[in-house]
């Protein structure tokens, strides 16, 4: 078996104080997919320092103190990339990727945006730019006879079964029209599978991120934007996927929690 697992951090330095060294600890999984590091080189490297036989691929962000992604793995990768080919995003700490056999693994934090502004049509860029990669790294990876597993933060919950009120956000950014639209091109024309859907298709949730205003994580009010999305064939192997919710509102290292899947590697 060979687990998996992805968390928005919201910010590393500050996850560690609160809990993401021990999860880490504690964690089965081989490979872990990090978004919003938002640290410095020195600043990500003492984190990394204080744990124990892991090997880490880390795309920063030029703007201080925002985004940044990275890949954590056991084993040693037979490769690593920053970036996508982008001239625009490939600096902003948003995409890195790891080959390890018959697998590559990215780590993706897809632009947040908000309506009317800037970084709304900054997110509709970055998912032009991205959708055509997702379809070129299928096809580099078949090539190679490698499986594809984009792990991440892709701000955008694709259906109403994945956002609590979803009625109330039909016009804010994360679950316009045209992002779910995106999304389900992403599923239906370059043929990735939602794993954590595919295990669960008929729940509302699980969602995985809750805002730290009111009471959101106590009334499970929350979102499900941090998806693995995999190859057909490696889909297949999924035997189970979930939300590391953790039990109390208390006990919380970010306002995402982990989503964890286990593949059969035999």
């Amino acid at each position: 078996m060979q687990s998996i697992s992805t968390v928005n951090v919201n910010g590393i330095r500050a996850a560690a104080k609160k809990g993401f060294l021990e999860w880490m600890d504690d964690t089965k999984s081989e490979v872990v997919c990090l978004q919003e590091v938002r640290a410095e080189a020195e600043q990500f490297g003492e984190v990394i320092a204080r744990l124990d036989g892991w090997h880490a691929v880390w795309a920063p962000s030029v703007a201080k103190g925002r985004a940044g992604v990275a890949v954590l793995s056991r084993r040693t990768p037979d490769a690593t990339r920053i970036g996508f080919g982008s001239a625009e995003f490939d600096t902003t700490g948003r995409y890195a990727e790891l080959d390890l056999p018959g697998l590559t693994v990215a780590s993706l934090y897809l632009p947040s945006g908000e309506v009317g502004t800037p970084r709304q049509d900054e997110k509709e860029r970055f998912m032009a730019e991205f959708l055509v990669h997702l379809g070129k790294l299928r096809e580099r990876a078949a090539a190679e006879g490698r499986e594809v597993l984009v792990c991440g933060d892709w701000n955008i919950a694709h259906r109403e079964a994945d956002l609590r009120n979803w009625k109330a956000n039909q016009k804010k950014a994360g679950f316009l029209p045209e992002e779910r639209a995106w999304l389900t091109r992403v599923l239906d024309e370059h043929g990735y599978v939602d794993v954590l859907r595919a295990h669960h298709p008929d729940q509302d949730g699980p969602y995985s991120w809750w805002s730290y205003r009111g009471r959101a994580f106590d009334n499970d009010s929350g979102w499900r934007i941090d998806y693995h999305m995999a190859t057909p064939a490696l889909a297949a192997r999924c035997v189970s996927a979930h939300v590391e919710r953790a039990a109390t509102h208390a006990e919380r290292w970010s306002d995402h929690a982990p989503v964890t899947a286990v593949f059969d590697t035999h």
